[in-house]
């Protein structure tokens, strides 16, 4: 597992909204700590070498990952 970033915030449109240093694809799968599916990558935007990560959850209550850290697979 590769650790994403830490969730910033949840955005008007209900998306979790982080900031990376790794590189990520759109529909990429994102997990919490317990392996399980919190989303997708839907949007990456801002800056090349530390760009934000706006994520389409597939959960219920998604406002509780708020400052939490979510990963991608290897």
């Amino acid at each position: 597992m590769n650790r994403l970033g830490k969730v910033l915030h949840l955005s008007s449109s209900k998306s979790l909204i982080l900031r990376t240093k790794i590189k990520v694809k759109s529909q990429t799968v994102v997990l919490d700590n317990r392996l399980n599916q919190v989303g997708r990558v839907y949007d990456v935007f801002g800056p090349v070498a530390n760009p934000y990560i706006s994520i389409r959850p597939s959960i219920k209550n998604p406002e509780r990952y708020v400052g939490h850290i979510l990963y991608i697979k290897d």
